[in-house]
């Protein structure tokens, strides 16, 4: 089959002939018709990343029909339309996940190919009003976002609801599961054109991080918030604890612009805020995020499609930072 593999550090991606997988027992088959790239994908590709093993075939996303089941499967998944929950292995504590978690894409080969082996209990139903590459859009962004937004931020109809760099995946989904919740979002980013794309998509406002007086407009517009989801962290930070209401809660999966600065630690008691780390999410956390999918309907924001044989192209566009959703690749 052919597969997009990763050689070494800072070497190009390779499209390559190699074998199928072959499944054991409570496995399945999925041959891939979409793939899309996630941060963890370019960080990989430039050695920035833990467990890095070579040759390596990334992808934790992916939608596709299943083409074959191993033994203790049911044959009723056979043919059927599905997308793939990354998240592997999360453990029995819903609270954090256990010490054999483990993400689709490494160590495991991933999406990037055109058939991806998982156990049976990691498909779902891909949403009937989805096509495949918006189907493979979703999963570990998705995921991430609605873990960050609804069961560590607990944000309801009505909160008030910051969302730092709303271009990158994890943003733009944030975005979309907050206005479909009911809250009042609002949006940071480093382009004007995304700020419009975001308002476009129910957006309340949104300012441009660049301008030294950001948290000072968003603080004139919307008084203050209720949850705040963060994935660059960096010196900024500490503007973005200034703008919370009592009992808020700032969530944050990454670190883009660097680590939590020196804070004021008064500020965090006496308005009890929250500090609230995460990373991707529990199986019922998927269900539930594609629950609220088929509830309203939600299409995945896609930037650009790449053929499989573009994945270099794409991982680059990527570290460019320059896309408004997600980068997806199709067979």
């Amino acid at each position: 089959m052919k597969a997009v593999v990763l050689v070494g550090k800072d070497q190009p991606l390779q499209l390559q002939d190699i074998d199928k997988p072959t499944l054991g027992a409570g496995e399945v088959l999925v041959k891939v018709k979409a793939a899309a790239l996630n941060r963890r994908d370019y960080w990989i590709t430039i050695g920035q990343y833990a467990g890095i093993q070579y040759p390596s075939v990334l992808g934790s996303d992916g939608s596709g029909i299943v083409a074959e089941v191993g033994e203790g499967v049911d044959q009723s998944w056979l043919n059927k339309e599905v997308i793939i929950n990354p998240s592997h292995d999360w453990g029995e504590h819903t609270e954090y996940q256990s010490q054999d978690f483990k993400i689709l894409g490494l160590p495991e080969y991933g999406t990037m190919a055109e058939y991806v082996k998982t156990k049976a209990e990691y498909l779902q139903p891909k949403p009937a009003h989805l096509n495949w590459e918006q189907a493979a859009a979703i999963p570990l962004a998705g995921l991430t976002a609605y873990r960050a937004l609804f069961t560590k931020g607990r944000a309801k109809k009505g909160d008030k609801v910051l969302i730092v760099g709303v271009g990158s995946g994890t943003g733009s989904f944030a975005l979309q599961w907050a206005v479909a919740a009911g809250c009042q979002v609002f949006v940071t980013s480093g382009s004007g054109d995304k700020i419009e794309r975001a308002r476009e998509m129910g957006a309340a406002a949104g300012v441009n991080y660049k301008a030294q007086d950001w948290a000072d407009e968003l603080k004139h517009m919307a008084g203050g918030f209720d949850v705040i989801i963060d994935s660059a962290l960096g010196k900024d930070f500490t503007k973005v604890i200034d703008l919370c209401n009592p009992g808020a809660r700032v969530v944050f999966f990454g670190a883009t612009a660097g680590s939590i600065p020196e804070l004021n630690a008064r500020v965090l008691f006496w308005k009890q805020i929250q500090l609230l780390g995460t990373t991707m999410g529990t199986a019922d956390e998927f269900k539930a995020m594609l629950d609220l999918i088929n509830e309203y309907q939600i299409v995945p924001v896609i930037d650009e499609v790449f053929p499989l044989a573009n994945a270099q192209q794409a991982v680059d566009k990527m570290g460019n930072s320059s896309q408004f959703g997600k980068l997806v690749l199709t067979l």
